[in-house]
Order: C-alpha cells, then sequence, then structure tokens
C-alpha cells in the first residue's frame, strides 16, 4: 500500500498476465454529504467504491461519491458496470440521478440489490427522480440499464470468473453484505450493520473469514455507540474484534458521521495485532484505492 491508500492484490498464473483486484475509494461518509477544509484529507462524499477485477467494473453503492466517478469512468472510455447496492437509504443511492454514464447511449449498467421485500431497486430508484423532489426522471437515462433483486445470503457469479458472496446485516429496513472475491483474492463490503456487544455476528464472521481486505462500518467509537443502538451502525473496535477472529488480513474502517473530522479521525490507532490481528486503515476518499 502506498501513501496514497493504494494497495494491489496481484499473481501470475501458468505465466499469464498478472490479475488484480483493486478497490478505490470515492465516497466514504454516511448520513450526508459533508464538502468541508476539515474533511478534506478524508473526503466528504457518501459511499460508493470502485472494484476492478481483472476486466470487471464492480460498484458498490451510489452515495454522492459516484458522480466523481462516473466523470472517472467517461474519461476512462469503460462502458459497462455492475452496480451492487448494500441498500436504500438516501445516502447510498442519492448520488444516483447524477450518475453521467447513465444518460449515455452506449453505456450499459446492471443494477442489483438484495434486502428489499416488497418493492424492487427499479421501483425504488425511479421513485427518488420522480417529482415533486427531482425534476428528471429515470426514464431520461440513455444508457441500457437493467435492474434485479435477489435474498441477501445469495451467490452469484459476474462473468466466469468473479463471485460475488453475500451476507444480510442488521440495518433498519434491512442490508447487504457483499464479498468480491476474483484470482484467489477477497474483499468484503460490510456497512451499514449493528453489532450486538459482546455476541460477534456470526453472518459477518461468515462472510469475511480469511478475506484479504474488510472495508467495515465504523461509524461510531465505544463511547458514542450506546446513545444511537437501533440506528443500524457500529463501531472501528468491533470491526478489529471481528477481523481478528476472522483473521482478516486488512481492515478499513468506513461510513464515518459528518462530525468526524481529519482530526478526530487521525487519533484512531494504526495497530497490528498478534494471532492474525488485521491491519487497520482508515478509507480515504480523495479518489485513493486499495489494490
Amino acid at each position: 500500500m502506498n501513501e496514497n491508500g493504494r494497495f494491489t492484490a496481484t499473481h501470475n498464473r501458468e505465466g499469464r498476465r498478472p490479475v488484480s483486484l483493486a478497490v478505490r475509494f470515492w465516497g466514504v461518509r454516511g448520513s450526508i454529504a459533508c464538502p468541508s477544509p476539515t474533511h478534506v484529507r478524508y473526503g466528504g462524499n457518501t459511499s460508493c467504491l470502485e472494484v476492478t477485477a481483472g476486466e470487471h467494473t464492480i460498484i458498490l453503492d451510489a452515495g454522492t461519491g459516484i458522480r466523481s466517478l462516473g466523470h472517472s469512468i467517461l474519461d476512462r472510455g469503460l462502458t459497462s458496470a455492475h452496480l451492487l447496492l448494500t441498500h436504500s437509504h438516501w445516502d447510498h443511492i442519492n448520488g444516483f440521478p447524477f450518475f453521467g454514464p447513465g444518460f449515455k447511449k452506449g453505456y450499459e449498467f446492471k443494477v442489483m440489490a438484495g434486502h428489499l421485500h416488497h418493492d424492487s431497486i427499479h421501483e425504488v430508484l425511479a421513485g427518488q427522480m420522480m417529482t415533486p423532489t427531482f425534476p428528471v426522471p429515470l426514464e431520461a437515462m440513455q444508457a441500457s440499464l437493467t435492474f434485479e433483486d435477489f435474498k441477501a445470503g445469495e451467490s452469484f457469479k459476474i462473468g466466469p470468473d468473479v463471485t460475488i458472496v453475500t451476507a444480510p446485516l442488521n440495518h433498519p429496513n434491512g442490508a447487504t453484505g457483499y464479498r468480491v472475491e476474483f484470482g484467489g483474492k477477497s474483499l468484503c463490503y460490510v456497512t451499514d450493520t449493528e453489532h450486538v456487544p459482546g455476541r460477534p455476528d456470526q453472518n459477518v464472521l461468515g462472510l469475511i473469514e480469511g478475506a484479504d481486505l474488510v472495508i467495515y462500518d465504523s461509524t461510531y467509537t465505544e463511547d458514542e455507540f450506546p446513545a444511537k443502538v437501533g440506528w443500524g451502525h457500529s463501531t472501528w473496535q468491533e470491526a478489529v474484534a471481528l477481523c481478528t477472529a476472522a483473521k482478516v488480513k486488512q481492515l478499513s474502517i468506513f461510513i464515518t458521521i459528518p462530525s468526524t473530522t481529519m482530526r478526530s479521525w487521525i487519533r484512531l490507532p494504526r495497530r497490528r495485532g498478534s494471532n492474525g490481528a488485521a491491519r487497520l486503515w482508515r478509507a480515504r476518499a480523495r479518489s485513493s484505492s486499495y489494490e
């Protein structure tokens, strides 16, 4: 990993050119976007990650960070991607109407979600783009868009060589955790979720077991958490405990609230524990990436 938070998991197989599993953070905040001089280092956009698995592009969540990602996709000439949503609270979908490639013909995106029981993800995204709350309807998006709902806990493939494993998370209205496996490497995206103190979440442990990187909901500290029980979020301390138990190689603390400033975040420790404990790393959204 370099000083900008860039990490690459690559390997060669039978003389083939290297392949990689990489993630770039375009938004790491929760609740609401918070552009401010005090948030420059770790970013003020809400949740959006770009995962590259060989030739496949996977977008995780569509918070306000997806707007900048869209510009990058246009600049790089990418024409297709899968968009996997953890859930449909505003901070995870309100960048979707500003996703530039979605408005251009010749682009293709598959949007998937696993948390809905009654509505469909198509209905939810169309609903946020309806009057009187938004002037441009979903139908104005000229890209080829397909929408698919699944049940959290299911697994599926993207192409022949990318496996997506999912798990239900403990969050109001439901949420889905994701594990992306490619080329013998794996990364997990576990947000938004609330833990029960003293009772490790077995869904999460099963999802993250032995992963190379886990990106985990670290909204609160242990001191802040008791006043927020029921709000659907966790702590960086619980992230360390879970990743240690699951023998995760590296942990990225993620989904920080607007009040978390650059100065307070820097004070969190970087640690490499014993007995397989994960190395702690703070997600930065200045187009930083972990490969």
